[in-house]
Order: structure tokens, then C-alpha cells, then sequence
């Protein structure tokens, strides 16, 4: 199943631009005036990984399937959508179903593109969002504790225990901040996971410079900013420019490497950006590897070999009898997936073993 991440942001910040040249798309509409993109779209995008590449020129299957992310471009937030203003709760309704949220800010000025804020200034524009995330989240999670109060009296232990972990997000929510901030172990948040607080949501943060600045953004005062925050958060940012992607798409895979040259880069934005969309939840990456096929398969970091058997089929966990696992590193040295096995480098693994990223697996299973 591929990461859903809702790409959010002020209007006119570069969102629909950014998801088109994402997906290769047109399918997201772009105008100058807020709320141009009203109902989401949705693209499906390849996660860039080196080692899948390296893995179909060795193996030469018939079939290669690389991971992926799914992008979901949604509209323009206001302040004030907790209340209904703009999109509003339509808009919030949508960010609730994605894994990750990808928070687009404008870092660039234009006088040709209208702003929504008086001022540049990125940190304003993150709090304008993440106010009415907060605010949204709070109503929501004072309904939760009213209608589960009947339960908790009559001695319902799922009501206790799911209210308890509300009592501890309710201040954080009450003091304007993030759910996240509230320290929620793991268990805890898999007790509210059904609530799919907005707040709770690992974000990262993608910076839209002008493209003067692409090659070295730090140099953006503006995009300094929006750097120094980040690092406070904890928070992943990725610089990119809106403009040169959406450039970059016309052109041809020869022109396109030349063109990124001349700009002083290795690789599109974008693909850094899906890389940490990627990666923002803890994921990690298995392959499948043979002659009919090669996968690319999701998983959060440090489940066990049936947990990550069940990525391909339920019933490969359950008849789980033990996974053939080859790292990556060793096939790229023996220049063959075969000669690797054959050298003995294909381990025997059982029940308990945590998947690596980057491990080349093959699971034995009973029927």
C-alpha cells in the first residue's frame, strides 16, 4: 500500500504547481486566487531508490514494481477553516485521511502571484495552518470525551483508557500547540488512532524558493527562516522551486540532466521531496527478487519477517516458515543475486527477525 501525503498550505504558495510537476501531471488546477483547488487530487509517484534500479539491471526481470507514494493535493487553507471559512471542515476532512502532510511555504517573492498574508514570512504562514489544525483537533477531541464519559462511568476499560490518553492531548491542544508536542507513546497513540487527529500527523516542511536560489538556498533569507524553525521543530525540510519543476517536466531525460547542470544540481527537488515523504513516517524498504519479478515493498522500520510478509499476502504471515534474506550490499559485491547465494551470503531467518531496509527476501510459507 502506498504513503498517502496531503501536500497543504496558504493559497498561492505552489502546492498544485509542486503536485503536478510531482505526478507529471496536469491535473491539478492553477490560478491566481485562493481556493483554486476545491476538490483533492491524487497522483501515485515512484519513490527514486538507486538500489531498486541496480536490482532490475542485475536480476532482468519481466516485471519490476518500485515503492511508492501517493500525493494528494488539497485546497488552500484560511485562517479561520476550523469555523468554516474558506473550504473549512471540507478541507480538514481531507487531510484526515493521509499518513504525512507535506506543508508547501512560500519562500519567493512575486508581485505577479497575489499573497494571502501581508508580508513574506513563512513562520506566520506555518502558524496560520497549524492554529486551525489545533483548533479543529481540540473540538474534536472535547466531543470524544463527552460521548465517551457514559462509558467511562459504567466501567468500559477501552473508554477509560482511550479518555485518558484525550486528558493528556487536551492542554497541549488548549495551549496552541501540536498534539505531537504532548509525548504520546506509541501504544497511547494507537488507542486515538481512529480519531486520526490532524495534529498527530508527522509533517515535513518543503521550502518554494526563487529560482535564483535553488543551488544554494540558505543563501534565501527568507528560506533562513523557514531553516531555522525546522531545526527547532525536529522537522525535515526539503528546498525546492516550483518554477524549475514544472520546467523540468517538458523537457526530455538528456535535456533535463543538462538543465539541471547548468542550475548546479544533481537531481530534481522532487525527487528529495518524495524521499522524505517517504521516509518521514519510518519507512523502510524490502525487495522481492526473480526472473518473473522485482518489488519494492513498504514497511515501518523494525517489524518482524511474518509482519513483513503480510505486506505481500495475509497468507504468507500466517503459514510464515522462515525468510531467505540476502542483504543488498552483498548482491551489488558479488555483481549477482545467485553468485551472492551461492557464496553463502543468503541467511536463514525465523520468526523474530527484524527486516532490514535493504533486504533482498524470499519467504517460505505453508498453505
Amino acid at each position: 500500500m502506498a504513503l498517502q501525503c496531503g501536500i497543504v498550505g496558504l493559497p498561492n504558495v505552489g502546492k498544485s504547481t509542486i503536485f503536478n510537476a510531482l505526478t507529471k501531471s496536469h491535473n491539478a488546477e492553477m490560478a491566481n486566487y485562493p481556493c483554486c483547488t476545491i476538490d483533492p487530487n491524487v497522483g501515485v509517484v515512484e519513490v527514486p531508490d538507486q538500489r531498486f534500479d541496480t536490482l532490475v539491471e542485475m536480476v532482468q526481470p519481466k516485471k519490476h514494481v518500485p515503492a511508492a507514494v501517493e500525493f494528494v493535493d488539497i485546497a488552500g487553507l484560511v485562517a479561520g477553516a476550523s469555523k468554516g471559512e474558506g473550504l473549512g471542515n471540507k478541507f480538514l476532512a481531507h487531510i484526515r485521511q493521509v499518513d504525512a502532510i507535506l506543508h508547501v511555504v512560500r519562500c519567493f517573492e512575486d508581485e505577479e502571484i497575489t499573497r494571502t498574508t501581508e508580508a513574506l514570512d513563512p513562520i506566520n504562514d506555518i502558524e496560520v495552518i497549524e492554529l486551525e489544525l489545533v483548533l479543529s483537533d481540540l473540538e474534536q477531541v472535547d466531543n470524544a470525551l463527552s460521548n465517551l464519559a457514559k462509558r467511562r462511568k459504567g466501567g468500559d476499560k477501552e473508554a477509560v483508557s482511550k479518555s485518558e490518553v484525550l486528558e493528556k492531548v487536551l492542554p497541549t491542544l488548549k495551549e496552541g500547540k501540536l498534539a505531537l508536542s504532548t509525548g504520546l507513546k506509541q501504544e497511547e497513540k494507537n488507542l486515538i488512532k481512529d480519531m486520526a487527529l490532524l495534529t498527530l500527523k508527522p509533517m515535513l516542511f518543503a521550502g518554494n524558493v526563487n529560482e535564483n536560489y535553488i543551488a544554494e538556498p540558505e543563501k534565501a533569507p527568507v528560506y533562513q527562516k523557514l531553516m531555522q524553525y525546522a531545526k527547532e521543530r525536529n522537522a525535515l525540510l526539503v528546498p525546492i522551486s516550483g518554477k524549475i519543476e514544472a520546467e523540468l517536466t517538458q523537457l526530455e531525460p538528456e535535456e533535463e540532466k543538462d538543465f539541471l547542470a547548468d542550475l548546479g544540481l544533481e537531481e530534481p527537488g522532487l525527487n528529495r521531496v518524495i524521499r522524505a515523504a517517504y521516509n518521514t513516517l519510518g519507512y523502510a524498504t524490502f525487495f522481492t527478487a526473480g526472473e518473473q519479478e522485482v518489488r519494492a515493498w513498504n514497511i515501518v522500520a523494525g517489524v518482524s519477517a511474518p509482519e513483513a510478509a503480510a505486506e505481500i499476502h495475509t497468507d504468507i504471515q500466517k503459514g510464515f516458515i522462515r525468510a531467505e534474506v540476502t542483504s543488498y550490499e552483498d548482491a551489488v559485491e558479488a555483481s549477482s543475486l545467485k553468485k551472492a547465494q551461492e557464496a553463502g551470503k543468503m541467511r536463514l531467518e525465523g520468526k523474530e527477525y527484524i527486516v532490514k531496509d535493504g533486504d533482498i527476501v524470499y519467504f517460505r510459507f505453508s498453505t
